[in-house]
């Protein structure tokens, strides 16, 4: 598994499209998905956005990892910045946490993009 993480609109998917040769029809969006695609996809961007239309996000993400170990993640991160007032975004945010602790813990390589340039923060590159 690859877990690629980063601010909002920071080249995420380009990378691993140009790094990995992922073509588009090979992504699951995480904005519209089914957990099912998402369970099968060999790529899901915007995991973060999956996790809010999740009812056990923390479950899905540890039989995502059973099932579909060999996945590229892209999630943005967003736990950074102001605490929301609305119970219900704080929620999000941690389990959004949560889920990219168990991806990053069970990945063989975890970067993170800051302007379209990776940090290798775990593993190395194939």
């Amino acid at each position: 598994m690859i877990l690629i993480t980063g601010g909002a609109y920071q080249g995420k998917t380009a990378f691993a499209a140009g790094l990995l040769g992922i073509s588009p029809e090979d992504i699951a969006d995480g904005r519209v998905c089914t957990p099912e695609e998402a369970l099968s996809a060999g790529c899901i961007n915007s995991f973060h956005a999956l996790v809010r239309r999740l009812p056990e996000p923390v479950l899905f993400t540890e039989e995502l990892c059973r099932r579909n170990a060999g996945a590229v993640v892209i999630m943005d991160e967003i736990g950074c910045g102001i605490v929301p007032m609305e119970k219900s975004e704080r929620v999000w945010r941690e389990n959004t946490g949560r889920c990219g602790c168990i991806i990053a813990s069970r990945s063989d390589t975890v970067v993170r993009l800051v302007c379209g340039i990776p940090s290798v923060i775990k593993g190395e590159l194939p």
